[in-house]
């Protein structure tokens, strides 16, 4: 069951993007399309975590995401750049998701996911741009801490 703590998150963190995305409405950023599921990708993180379909052993990768996309302390740290921040969450999120989705049913993902855009498709998405975005020196060491 997702708890009160984690719901709080999940809608601040959708306000935060939102109240963002509307001071900054003329900047053009080439990522807001990725910065704007950060809240339903988090929200996906939970209900993974919760589904009896999930085995234990993907949970604790799930988890651990979670945390990371919680922490205060990570490669772009939201304090200084905003919801830009949430980029290098967001990428964690995909590769973690990615993993359990090579691993299990895709469809327990599926049903899970509550947004209008294929999650399939989202998360590939993501993983084709993440050295675009993050760059590969980066994303190499960030992501061995998932493996």
């Amino acid at each position: 069951m997702i708890t009160e703590k984690e719901n709080d998150f999940y809608f601040k963190l959708r306000n935060k993007i939102s109240i963002w995305l509307e001071n900054n409405s003329k900047i053009g950023f080439k990522w807001k399309d990725y910065i704007l599921i950060a809240p339903d990708l988090f929200y996906l993180l939970l209900k993974l975590v919760q589904d009896k379909d999930v085995p234990q052993i993907k949970k604790v990768k799930l988890l651990s995401a979670i945390a990371y996309f919680i922490s205060p302390i990570d490669v772009i740290p939201e304090a200084l750049v905003g919801p830009v921040g949430y980029l290098d969450d967001i990428l964690i999120a995909a590769y973690v998701l990615n993993d359990l989705i090579n691993s299990v049913d895709p469809q327990i993902v599926k049903r899970n996911w509550v947004g209008s855009t294929d999650i399939l498709y989202i998360i590939k998405k993501i993983l084709i741009n993440v050295d675009n975005i993050l760059g590969k020196e980066v994303w190499d060491k960030l992501k061995k801490r998932f493996d």
